[in-house]
């Protein structure tokens, strides 16, 4: 489809339509924007990025691509295979007609989140490169692939008596951390998981992570891949500053953080999927004002179940929170984690938000959901040893205790030491001559072959 002597400088990116998806997708968008590529961003109808938030980037709706999925009530999987049909037929027809608007620059490859497996068929069938975009760890990935061989070999499904013992060969995993959806049924999800673990005809597979973080989880990915792989991460380190956020941010908060004192606050948000109901959201807004901690609250509107924001508080909690915490439906969570005044996240762990509070050097409690949240909880906790993990339901003692161990007891302060040299190591990774920096280099002179 390449009209000849066109110059092959325009990338096509194609996301799933999820913020944890999007948001580095449009990261990998800005940073090879950045080094010269044009970017068209190929999407669905259905939660679509702002187009707004990235000015020098196209932006091509697919049509007939909306859906009515609810988190709550919906099978995610069953969603993701829904959208794959509906964009397959016609995100050929959006390329072709974008070609034919006469562009100067061709279309040098195409690069799709893996969930978004239709992308590399229409890729093969137009003749262009693809390659595979993975946002969560490669650690997840790991444990994700290893859930075909462990239910083969009849480990899967496990009793309840077994969520506690390690999983072969995936320490430091116990069965109760494998990444299992609790939107879909078992086989379902399986067979997602074969979709998604076969690079096919793609030319190479891009990682956000860094090589200081997860050496031996990459190592062991390249064994088992006949194609390269590129751990350039984290990108929202390496990208412009632009936000990508579908929620809008209350930067109030900033406000409030500048008036507390260094390392005193904790920072408290479970991301853009996770539910609680009513009981855990008072039991953790008990657990966070009886800890006598000042802390910044994310409460998605929508995000207790029954209840449209915090109205369903009592009256007496909510003028002790008023005296020690500070309460928004969204915030700028890369500029709360740099800030000085927090001393800690309580967190669901999700891949995203795990590597910008690491970043940070800012330790976790952890409160992972479902799915990879689990695999990058205990990771944290065990293995980066930057956190810990709340691992019953949510219950205002068990709350106090964690946020003070975190805040005010020598344990926090000692995990704060050490997210204090793994950022710094990885700000050596993400400098030039560093892994990050290589591999990015290595990607760029790819595509330019292509």
């Amino acid at each position: 489809m390449e009209k000849q002597g066109k110059r092959r400088l325009r990338v096509v990116l194609v996301p799933l339509p999820f913020q944890g998806h999007i948001n580095p997708m449009l990261q990998l968008g800005s940073i090879l924007r950045s080094n010269g590529f044009s970017i068209t961003v190929v999407h669905a109808q259905y939660s679509p990025p702002d187009p707004s938030s990235h000015p020098d980037f196209s932006f091509l709706s697919l049509p007939d691509t909306s859906s009515d999925f609810n988190v709550l009530t919906s099978d995610a999987f069953d969603f993701v295979l829904q959208l794959n049909a509906k964009c397959k037929a016609r995100f050929r027809e959006c390329l072709a007609a974008d070609e034919a608007t006469g562009a100067d620059d061709g279309i040098a490859c195409i690069i799709y989140d893996e969930f978004m497996f239709f992308s590399e068929e229409t890729a093969k069938d137009l003749n262009l490169p693809s390659i595979i975009l993975r946002t969560s760890s490669a650690s997840n990935f790991l444990a994700r692939t290893a859930l075909i061989q462990l239910k083969t070999e009849g480990h899967i499904p496990f009793p309840e008596s077994r969520s506690q013992d390690p999983v072969p060969k995936l320490y430091p995993l116990r069965f109760k951390d494998l990444p299992f959806s609790i939107f879909t049924n078992l086989e379902n999800f399986l067979q997602m998981v074969s979709k998604t673990s076969n690079s096919k005809t793609s030319s190479a597979i891009i990682h956000n992570t860094i090589n200081c973080l997860e050496n031996s989880s990459l190592a062991k990915i390249q064994q088992q891949c006949q194609i390269p792989i590129f751990p350039i991460g984290p990108m929202h380190k390496i990208a412009s500053a632009s936000s990508s956020s579908l929620l809008e941010e209350d930067s109030s908060c900033l406000a409030w953080l500048h008036k507390q004192s260094c390392n005193s606050v904790i920072y408290v948000s479970l991301g853009t999927i996770a539910f609680m109901d009513v009981k855990e959201f008072v039991e953790m807004a008990w657990g966070l004002t009886n800890s006598q901690q000042s802390f910044l609250w994310v409460v998605r509107p929508g995000s207790v179940c029954g209840a449209e924001w915090i109205e369903v508080l009592p009256e007496g909690l909510k003028e002790n929170i008023d005296e020690r915490g500070y309460i928004v439906k969204w915030a700028p969570q890369k500029k709360v984690l740099a800030h000085n005044a927090v001393g800690g996240f309580l967190s669901h762990c999700g891949w995203n938000s795990t590597l910008e509070s690491i970043c940070e050097g800012v330790p976790m409690i952890c409160k992972p959901c479902f799915g990879d949240q689990r695999v990058n909880a205990r990771y944290v906790s065990h293995v980066w040893s930057v956190g810990l993990e709340l691992e019953s339901e949510l219950e205002r003692g068990e709350i106090e205790r964690a946020v003070r161990r975190l805040i005010v007891d020598e344990e926090g302060k000692e995990m704060r030491k050490r997210g204090k040299n793994l950022k710094e190591r990885i700000e050596l990774c993400i400098k030039e001559g560093g892994s990050s920096n290589n591999s990015l280099n290595e990607l760029i002179e790819m595509i330019m072959s292509f």
